[in-house]
């Protein structure tokens, strides 16, 4: 049970979902109506293989974080702690060294099917950023958030590198054919996920510095909270939601006036409305809980967004 703690099984979870709907709900349709089953790499088993490597990657980066985060966690999250409280450093470190290379192998072994073992980079950098991030990116201003944000657009972008059948629609224009909203080009719609991927995780790391701000000012962290203040940093935090906000709505608007009511109105009452009470109600209070309460329910607006996939399917 502590291992599943370490490892932060419910984020894995997230990310398993993510890969699956993306891979069920975009990927795998675009191949039936293209007909491009012969270019297939993503069957059920690749699919699965590939995934699995992404899990065993980001559960090494949990361990990783966690084993050089002891001293700062012990301020910040003292009840959450589970490494030398719970289980020994020595076999933490054993652990994402074998989580770390049996993701590679996996990976490894899907790219040898096309001779194509340059997509293992994706992997290998994922596991090096992952590592630099938690022994010495992750203090520093502002480069610790975009990493981990970037980390989990990679969580899409991995499945657009493996599956050879979308590499036909790199060179195509937005709109692959005439007609409706699936007339899109995947290669976009995925860019538009992977973007509010990247943002909302973005505003959430920041978040979590303004929670762990008395820890992490102990230890000499240069976070942005610690650099700039919690005000401005609550302003930056706001500034890049309504980045994320205003396509959003513009989304929702173009959904509905297209006639699309099912995935317009599930945009507008699931994501564009909490997204906005989430921005103004974040400069409400300066309080370790405050914070902590935001930080989930981001994660939660987060989740809500794949349920859009489902329902792109039925438009």
């Amino acid at each position: 049970m502590y291992w599943l703690k370490l490892i932060r099984w419910k984020n894995l979870l997230i990310i398993f979902a993510t890969q699956w709907l993306i891979w069920a709900c975009v990927i795998l349709p675009v191949i039936k109506k293209n007909n491009l089953q012969a270019l297939q790499l993503l069957n059920a088993v690749n699919f699965s293989l590939l995934s699995f490597s992404t899990i065993l990657i980001a559960a090494a980066g949990y361990i990783i974080n966690d084993y050089f985060d002891i001293r700062i966690d012990f301020i910040n999250k003292p009840e959450k702690m589970v490494l030398e409280k719970n289980l020994p450093r020595r076999k933490a470190i054993i652990l994402h060294t074998m989580f770390t290379l049996l993701g590679i192998l996996l990976a490894a072994y899907i790219a040898a099917q096309r001779d194509a073992y340059e997509w293992i980079t994706v992997q290998l950098f994922c596991s090096l950023l992952l590592w630099f991030y938690s022994t010495k990116f992750k203090q520093r201003f502002v480069i610790g958030n975009i990493i981990v944000a970037l980390l989990t657009m990679l969580t899409i972008a991995t499945l657009v590198v493996y599956e050879p059948a979308l590499h036909l629609f790199f060179k195509k224009d937005i709109f692959i054919i005439e007609g409706g909203w699936q007339s899109i080009n995947p290669l976009w719609f995925l860019g538009f996920y992977a973007f509010f991927a990247f943002i909302l995780t973005w505003m959430r790391e920041i978040v979590k510095d303004m929670e762990d701000l008395e820890g992490d000012m102990r230890e000499g962290c240069r976070t942005l909270p610690i650099k700039c203040g919690l005000l401005k940093a609550t302003r930056i935090t706001q500034y890049l939601g309504i980045i994320a906000w205003i396509p959003l709505l513009t989304a929702a608007c173009m959904l509905v006036f297209k006639q699309h009511y099912l995935l317009g109105f599930y945009t507008l009452f699931a994501l564009v409305i909490p997204l906005l009470i989430w921005i103004i109600n974040l400069q409400k209070k300066a309080t370790k809980e405050h914070y902590a309460k935001h930080s989930s329910s981001i994660k939660i607006i987060m989740v809500l967004g794949l349920g859009s996939l489902i329902i792109n399917l039925w438009v």
